[in-house]
């Protein structure tokens, strides 16, 4: 185990989970900060109802790749021998954390950014690709069906650990990824108070995929 490497890796997963797309590209391209409107989070969702789709499609690939490339580090320090094999989950994990600490607490700007879904969306995808992308068709379904980003998120967030436990051929036989993915599952509940008490009261923003929102 080389730990300077590791500890190397694990700051550069922060900072790739640093980079403040939503941020960038509004003052990049439309002069207008996203934080300052909507729900005042820098992130893809919020980009969405800020600038629209082109740009909110652009943010969320974006913060999506943060994660996707963050929890890859682990799988170069195993092909440059600083981690063995069996660590590798935990390197994973560790890493995808720090990106979406990064999302959340950005450097780059003084450490105000979204709630990390996308990003943890790439963290997953790396973990585990096929379960990951079953749990975005969930998040689609819910989001086609209802119109609301949160409860796509959050019924997909649970869908996670729950096809990992219930379908034989995705079964682990380390549970590390059915714990963390629980954890996760609950996080998200925690990081989306208000969009729960704002589906409650019916008064929480949709968002059309295939036609112009209603006025």
């Amino acid at each position: 185990m080389d730990t300077l490497a590791i500890i190397i890796a694990g700051i550069m997963a922060y900072l790739v989970g640093s980079i403040p797309t939503a941020v960038w590209v509004g003052r990049r391209f439309y002069d207008i900060d996203v934080r300052e409107y909507g729900s005042k989070n820098a992130g893809a969702t919020n980009t969405f109802r800020v600038l629209g789709k082109k740009a909110g499609i652009f943010v969320l690939a974006v913060d999506i790749l943060k994660g996707f490339v963050a929890t890859h580090l682990a799988t170069l320090l195993l092909d440059l021998d600083h981690i063995i094999a069996y660590d590798l989950i935990y390197y994973q994990i560790a890493f995808g954390i720090l990106a979406v600490i990064g999302h959340i607490f950005p450097i780059y700007v003084n450490f105000k950014g979204g709630k990390g879904v996308a990003t943890i969306l790439g963290m997953v995808i790396a973990l585990h690709p096929q379960v990951a992308l079953l749990s975005i068709l969930v998040f689609l379904l819910v989001l086609i069906a209802t119109h609301y980003v949160s409860l796509g998120s959050i019924i997909a967030g649970f869908s996670f650990p729950t096809f990992l436990i219930t379908i034989p051929v995705f079964r682990q036989n380390n549970p590390t990824l059915v714990i963390f993915s629980s954890i996760l599952a609950f996080l998200l509940i925690i990081t989306h108070r208000k969009n729960i008490k704002r589906l409650l009261a019916g008064s929480e923003s949709k968002i059309y995929l295939f036609r112009r929102r209603k006025v």
